[in-house]
């Protein structure tokens, strides 16, 4: 079988449909929440608000950068924390 799907970013993310097969017995309520679970762990909805705007690549690298010092500095509060004892 041949898929015509390609990834949208390098994430592994493609442009297929999400789709949850029912039985005939199942309740619609509880397809409705396996369908939601799915979308999120494939994370479509991040992806297509991130996609909503574009937003130059320096400022994506901004962000980035700014997130690891946050981290970096989250990082070194606990340390000097841990060592007060």
């Amino acid at each position: 079988m041949i898929c015509n799907s390609r990834p949208l970013s390098g994430k592994g993310v493609t442009n297929s449909m999400a789709f949850v097969k029912t039985d005939e017995n199942e309740p619609l309520e509880k397809a409705i929440k396996r369908f939601k679970r799915m979308v999120e762990k494939e994370g479509i909805i991040r992806e297509w608000k991130s996609r909503q705007y574009f937003e130059k690549p320096s400022s994506i690298q901004n962000k980035l950068n700014k997130a690891n010092e946050r981290k970096q500095m989250k990082k070194v509060r606990k340390m000097r924390a841990s060592k007060a004892y």
